[in-house]
C-alpha cells in the first residue's frame, strides 16, 4: 500500500502542477519560467521501498537538466518549436552508451547494416504511409502498431544475430525513448515530391534511418535545421545544439551511476527523455492559447478531477494489487470521463472513429506532401476514447464503469459549472454540440486528457521496482481504435510469437 500510495501522490503532484499553470496562465504570454511548479513537483519524486535510485535520478536529474539548459539558451518558446523539446534526450544518451559500451555500439553497427539490407521492407513500409494504406495511424507510437517505426525496427530486429538485450535497447531508442523527431516514410516522401524517382526515395528513407542511429545528435539538429512546421520555417527558438552537448554533459555522471548499477540498458534511453515534455511542450503557449477556450480547459479540469478522485478511491478500497494497476487506473479513469463527456452531447466513439478514418483519408488525397506526424495524436484521441467508452459501457457491452474493481468516480463532470451549462458557450437553445467541439480541439493535443507527465512519472515508478527489465515499448496489443471499423489487413495477432506474419507484430520476440 504504500509504494502505490507513493506513486499515485507522485503522480497526481506532477499533473495538478502542470494543471496548475495553465489555470493560472491560460490566455496568456509563456515564459520558461512558468514551468518551474512542475519542476518543483518532480523534484519531490524520492525511490521508495525496492525502488532504484539511479532510476529515480534518470528522471529527476533530465527534468532539471532540461530546465536549467532552457533558461540558460532562451526565455520563451515559440508554438512551432515546442513539439520538439522533448526529442534532444535520447540521442546524447544513446552517444554516451556508444562510448561506455563498445559491444552496444557494435550491435548498433550491425542494426545500420541490416537497415541497408532490408531496403525492400522500408520501402514498403514507406510506400504503405505514403499511399494511406494504414489509414490513421501513430507514427512513432510506444507500441508495434502498423505503419509506426517500432514495428518496423521489430521487424529487422527479430532476425538479427545481436545480443537480446540491446535489440530491447534498440527498440526502447525509438519508442518511449524518443531518438531524434524523425518519423518513418518522411525521406521518402519529401524526395518523391521532390521529382525523384520511387528508387531513389527509397533509398533516401533508408540513408536517413541509418542517420538517425549513426549520428542521432547531428540529425537531430539537422531535423530542426530543415522542418517547416506550417510553413513557419525552421526551429529557432534556441541553439538545439549546443543544448544537446550541454545535456550530455549534464547527464553523463547519472547515466554511468545507471549502468553500474545494473539498469537495463533500454530504461536508460526512455526514462530521462519521456518526462521532460512539460516543461517547454505542455506547458506553454500553444497550450495557453488552446486553453482560453473556456469549454475546453473546462474539460480539462473536470477530467482532472475523476483522474484524482478515482486513484484516491482505489487507495481507500485497497484495490492495487501490483504497480501497473495503479497505472491502469490513472489513465483509464480520465478515459472514461472523457468519453463520458463524448456521450453528453449524444455522440459515441464509433462516430467520432469513422468521422476521423474518413477524413484522414481526405486529407491524404488533398495533402501529398503531408507530414509524417500529422495524423498521430488524432489516433491517440481516439484510442483514449475508445478505451473509456469500452470501460464506461454497461456489462457485458463494456466494464461498467469500473477499472479493477473501482468505480470511476466522474461527479467532477457531473458537478462542474461549465461543463455542465454549455448553454452558455453558445446560442442557448441549441447548446447541443459545443463539449463535442472543445473535444473536436483537444484532439489535437490530447496529452492532457491521458496527461504524460502523469505517464511518465508512474512509468519511472514501475521501472524503478524492475529497473533490469525493459520498461518500453508496449508489449501487447493497444486495440488500435481505427481497426475496429477499418480493418487495415491487420491480422488477428492474440499470441503470435517469432516469425509469425501480418502486419502488426506487437508480440516482439525480445
Amino acid at each position: 500500500m504504500a509504494i502505490y500510495e507513493k506513486m499515485i501522490n507522485e503522480a497526481v503532484g506532477a499533473t495538478k502542477a502542470v494543471f496548475g499553470v495553465i489555470k493560472e496562465k491560460r490566455g496568456g504570454t509563456f515564459k520558461l519560467t512558468d514551468c518551474k511548479p512542475y519542476v518543483d513537483a518532480v523534484n519531490k519524486m524520492k525511490p521508495g521501498e525496492g525502488q532504484s535510485k539511479e532510476v529515480v535520478d534518470l528522471h529527476v536529474q533530465s527534468v532539471n537538466a532540461h530546465y536549467d539548459i532552457l533558461l540558460g539558451l532562451t526565455d520563451t518558446i515559440r508554438p512551432e518549436d515546442d513539439p520538439f523539446v522533448e526529442h534532444y534526450q535520447t540521442p546524447p544518451i544513446l552517444e554516451i552508451l556508444y562510448d561506455e559500451d563498445p559491444e552496444f555500439k557494435k550491435s548498433m553497427w550491425k542494426f545500420i547494416d541490416a537497415i541497408g539490407e532490408n531496403k525492400a521492407l522500408i520501402g514498403r513500409e514507406a510506400v504503405r504511409r505514403y499511399g494511406g494504406m494504414y489509414g490513421l495511424t501513430c507514427v512513432v507510437d510506444f507500441a508495434f502498431s502498423c505503419g509506426s517505426v517500432p514495428n518496423v525496427v521489430n521487424r529487422i530486429l527479430r532476425e538479427l544475430d545481436i545480443p537480446k538485450d540491446h535489440k530491447r535497447t534498440i527498440l526502447s531508442s525509438k519508442s518511449w525513448g524518443m531518438n531524434t523527431s524523425y518519423g518513418l516514410g518522411g525521406a521518402f516522401r519529401a524526395a518523391l515530391e521532390a521529382g525523384k524517382t520511387a528508387a531513389e526515395a527509397e533509398q533516401a528513407e533508408v540513408d536517413m534511418l541509418q542517420f538517425v542511429y549513426r549520428e542521432p545528435s547531428a540529425a537531430q539538429a539537422h531535423l530542426m535545421d530543415t522542418h517547416n512546421l506550417g510553413g513557419h520555417g525552421p526551429h529557432s527558438s534556441f541553439d538545439v545544439r549546443k543544448y544537446m552537448a550541454q545535456y550530455k554533459e549534464k547527464m553523463k555522471p547519472f547515466i554511468l551511476a545507471a549502468l553500474k548499477a545494473g539498469v537495463h540498458q533500454a530504461n536508460i534511453v526512455t526514462v530521462p527523455a519521456y518526462c521532460v515534455g512539460d516543461v517547454g511542450h505542455h506547458i506553454a503557449q500553444s497550450a495557453f492559447n488552446m486553453f482560453k477556450d473556456d469549454m475546453a480547459f473546462g474539460i480539462y479540469e473536470a477530467v482532472m478531477g475523476v483522474f484524482e478522485n478515482t486513484l484516491r478511491r482505489g487507495l481507500e478500497q485497497d484495490a492495487y494489487k501490483n504497480e501497473y494497476d495503479v497505472l491502469a487506473v490513472a489513465t483509464g479513469a480520465p478515459a472514461c470521463a472523457t468519453a463520458y463527456i463524448l456521450w453528453l452531447d449524444s455522440f459515441n466513439v464509433p462516430m467520432v472513429i469513422d468521422l476521423f478514418t474518413k477524413r484522414f483519408y481526405n486529407y491524404a488525397a488533398m495533402n501529398p506532401k503531408r507530414g509524417e506526424a500529422d495524423e498521430l495524436h488524432n489516433a491517440d484521441f481516439i484510442d483514449i476514447m475508445l478505451r473509456g467508452e469500452q470501460i464506461l459501457d454497461i456489462k457485458p457491452i463494456g466494464a461498467g464503469g469500473k477499472i479493477k474493481g473501482i468505480e470511476v468516480d466522474l461527479t467532477p463532470v457531473d458537478n462542474h459549472p461549465v461543463v455542465m451549462n454549455p448553454q452558455r458557450y453558445t446560442y442557448p437553445a441549441c447548446a447541443i454540440t459545443q463539449r463535442f467541439a472543445a473535444l473536436m480541439s483537444l484532439s489535437d493535443f490530447p496529452c492532457y486528457l491521458t496527461p504524460e507527465c502523469t505517464t511518465a512519472t508512474l512509468m519511472t515508478n514501475c521501472i524503478a521496482l524492475s529497473p533490469d527489465k525493459p520498461g518500453s515499448p508496449v508489449r501487447g496489443c493497444k486495440n488500435c481504435a481505427v481497426t475496429t471499423l477499418i480493418k487495415r489487413n491487420v491480422p488477428y495477432v492474440k499470441g503470435i510469437g517469432k516469425g509469425a506474419k501480418g502486419y502488426c507484430q506487437w508480440d516482439v520476440a525480445v
